[in-house]
């Protein structure tokens, strides 16, 4: 206050306050105090203080987040055991500001109420009932509790007990021998929430029908040693697993053959792992393929370079127990080779890859770098490297014997062998990269003294093809298109560029409306607006750009539909002999600035449409050669890129002939005389006929009047002979044999006659067998 002597009087919702256990006021000089010593909800409200007339008010909210008390939280978090098929609940008492919103959750996923699921809420706790639990309802079960002013949550743990799943293959066979069968097998894949205590076995022979109870055996290791079995003999074998909450389900499992001999393969990865002058260490893996048994040892054989003789190397004979050993028998500078055979049960197996030859030497220095390191091809998920081999130095840097390729991402620090074993050659390919993506690459020369140092390229590689300017590949490039509005607009451009381009597509320099869809892979890129509109109309041009360059390509895009007749039609003669045609524009006239007008004429004379005029921007006319006393009909199509148009049809044009007199004059015929004596134009040809075959001859005469034929064979006539046909139609004479033979042959004359003379001509007919 200003004064020092001002009193004043505090109220909560307009209710006077006093000091008492829970609230101070206090005066100290001219400032007024109120001070509460335990807020609770009850303090929330307005506060008011009033002095000399004035006052002062302020709102108090008092903020109460959901809580759990600490010893209900730790009773929750206990985790629930409830059997299969049974009912379980959490129960979560809780304080805070009403309104609330309380979720729970099993598995992340929260829970509504449903058949098997209650949520119940009231006042002070929360409950979650779950009812017919199976094994798949174990979890994490979380309670999440929020109002406007904070959030709390817990969490447990549901384990739903239930019996095991089977047992799981596939069986591996430890030992096959005569008197023993030892097998493995793996745990269930779900034990149902309890320890697998015992597995139970039952054997049957194969052949038999009946099941013979071998017992329970311990649920760790998962594997049975059964020595009651017979020579030569193959058995199947059930197994379940046991836990608290029962047995699973069966696994049977595949024959198992007793004293069979089976030899294991070859190991695998034998190699030389140093070399001196007086002795050679060499390592290898146990075979993949054991035959049934356990592995009992190794023999171990070695041969001169240039030899074809094997020599066991095994000390005294005996097998070899470990995996690596070191020759001591060899000559200082010779070259060996060696390989290994694994021993089971039934004997010693088929030996392994020989190794590559050794020196019996001391160790070589590690060669120097790689020379001439380069890439000679890329794509997008390849690279090509070729390099040249590292000169060896007396007494220097040893001589190279392979190769490793070595890769570094650009955002990573680590180097990566691309090869896991040294290659020989001096050329690799990486595969497996990611387009675009930036590397590093070196390369690491090796020997037996070990590995060099690494050659690196001078500079990171991009994981993409050599580089390409774009360019277009199709033959074919259509510089104008024409779409019908409605249908899809579908334009394809293929191309190749490397490194992959940027593509654009523009409509009359500007970018393409929102309707069309752009695609873009594999050298293709597409437009395509699913409905076209008369407004798509354009130049659209296809901008490909890389680091190389660039290259552009457009076409001309009209969409447009077939147009509407024009108007009707009207007719007049302006100049005799003519008529103007004159229509009105199509309504499609002022949207398409290619369309024009056809007109077509028929008269009723010829009575068939022809066009007399094409491709008129305007709406006239003028038709020449009007014929009078014709009837005349015209037709006006409206004509655009897509078509024509429904014509549109002029009524009857015609004009009168006028008749003016004719008068022919005949001039005075003279008398011709057309008789003249037979002639031939074409006379008969020679003749070789095929026995049994028909022969056909012919022949051409004139004369006036019409002469007389007859044919004649040797000087006989034959026109009453009915084995010939005869015919004489307009001076063209023909004889017809049907089927010729041997009496046929001879000379053949025809004779025309008439009154002012007679013609003959003749040829031979011969008949051959």
């Amino acid at each position: 206050m200003s004064s020092a002597a001002s009193k004043g009087v505090w109220y909560h919702d307009g209710k006077e306050l006093s000091s008492s256990k829970e609230i101070k006021i206090s005066k100290v000089g001219a400032t007024h105090k109120l001070k509460i010593l335990k807020v609770s909800e009850e303090n929330s409200g307005k506060y008011r203080f009033e002095a000399e007339g004035r006052k002062t008010e302020s709102m108090i909210v008092v903020e109460d987040p959901p809580r759990i008390a600490e010893a209900d939280i730790k009773n929750f978090c206990l985790p629930v055991s409830v059997k299969s098929g049974q009912a379980t609940s959490f129960r979560v008492p809780f304080v805070g500001r009403e309104p609330f919103k309380v979720q729970w959750f099993k598995e992340g996923q929260e829970v509504k109420n449903d058949t098997n699921i209650r949520v119940e809420n009231d006042e002070g706790y929360t409950r979650l009932v779950l009812r017919k639990l199976n094994r798949k309802d174990s979890g994490e079960i979380k309670v999440k509790i929020k109002n406007e002013f904070g959030t709390t949550e817990a969490t447990t743990e549901l384990n739903v007990l239930d019996k095991p799943t089977p047992p799981q293959g596939p069986l591996e066979v430890i030992e096959g021998s005569s008197s023993c069968i030892e097998i493995k097998w793996r745990p269930p894949k779900d034990n149902g929430g309890s320890k697998v205590t015992n597995y139970h076995l039952e054997r049957q022979q194969v052949g038999r029908n009946t099941w013979k109870k071998i017992g329970n055996v311990p649920g760790e290791p998962p594997s049975f040693r059964d020595t009651d079995v017979e020579h030569g003999k193959k058995y199947y074998y059930r197994i379940r697993a046991i836990t608290a909450e029962g047995e699973s389900d069966m696994i049977v499992t595949e024959d198992v053959q007793a004293g069979t001999k089976a030899y294991p393969g070859p190991p695998i990865a034998l190699k030389v792992v140093s070399a001196f002058k007086d002795r050679i260490n060499l390592q290898w893996v146990n075979p993949t393929n054991t035959g049934g048994t356990a592995i009992v040892g190794y023999n171990l054989e070695k041969r001169k370079k240039g030899s074809n003789l094997w020599s066991l190397v095994n000390p005294g004979g005996e097998p070899i127990k470990d995996k690596q050993y070191t020759v001591t028998d060899v000559i200082e500078g010779q070259a060996y080779e060696f390989r290994v055979s694994a021993i089971n049960f039934s004997g010693s197996g088929e030996p392994s890859v020989p190794s590559e030859f050794v020196f019996a030497r001391e160790p070589m220095n590690p060669p120097g770098k790689v020379s001439d390191l380069k890439v000679i091809d890329s794509d997008y998920n390849t690279l090509c490297l070729s390099w040249s081999k590292p000169q060896a130095e007396k007494g220097g840097r040893g001589e190279a014997k392979g190769f490793f390729v070595e890769i570094r991402p650009e955002d990573e620090q680590v180097w990566t062998r691309c090869n896991t074993n040294a290659i020989t050659m001096n050329s690799y390919t990486i595969k497996g990269l990611k387009p675009m993506a930036m590397y590093f690459v070196r390369v690491v020369a090796t020997n037996v003294g070990g590995s060099g140092d690494p050659q690196e390229l001078n500079n990171y590689v991009l994981a993409m093809p050599p580089p390409v300017r774009p360019r277009f590949t199709d033959a074919k490039m259509n510089s104008f298109m024409v779409a019908r509005a409605g249908n899809a607009l579908r334009v394809s451009i293929n191309f190749e560029a490397s490194p992959w381009p940027e593509v654009t597509w523009l409509k009359d320099d500007s970018p393409v409306s929102k309707r069309a869809t752009i695609s873009t892979a594999d050298g293709t890129s597409q437009l395509l607006i699913p409905s076209a509109e008369r407004s798509d109309t354009g130049i659209y041009t296809i901008i490909i750009k890389n680091l190389v360059g660039q290259e552009t390509f457009s076409t001309e895009i009209r969409v447009t539909d077939e147009p509407k007749p024009p108007g009707p039609v009207e007719l007049d003669e302006n100049v005799p002999g003519t008529v103007t045609v004159s229509w009105a524009p199509s309504p499609d006239e002022t949207r398409d600035d290619h369309l024009h007008y056809l007109v077509s004429k028929r008269d009723s004379v010829k009575r068939a449409w022809h066009t007399v005029a094409d491709r008129l921007f305007n709406n006239k006319f003028t038709v020449c050669n009007i014929m009078p006393g014709r009837e005349y009909y015209f037709r006006v199509y409206a004509k655009n890129d897509m078509g024509l148009s429904k014509p549109s049809e002029s009524t009857v044009w015609s004009i009168t002939k006028k008749k003016e007199k004719f008068t022919l004059n005949v001039p005075e015929s003279k008398a011709v005389n057309f008789e003249r004596p037979p002639k031939f134009l074409t006379g008969l040809k020679m003749h070789v006929a095929p026995q049994g075959y028909e022969c056909y001859m012919t022949c051409a005469v004139r004369g006036d009047p019409a002469p007389h034929v007859t044919w004649y064979r040797d000087n006989v006539s034959l026109n009453t002979n009915t084995n010939y046909y005869i015919t004489n139609t307009c001076g063209v004479c023909s004889m017809l044999i049907l089927r010729v033979g041997h009496q046929d042959m001879g000379e053949y004359k025809v004779l025309a006659e008439n009154p002012l003379g007679r013609a003959e001509c003749s040829t031979k007919l011969t008949v051959r067998e």
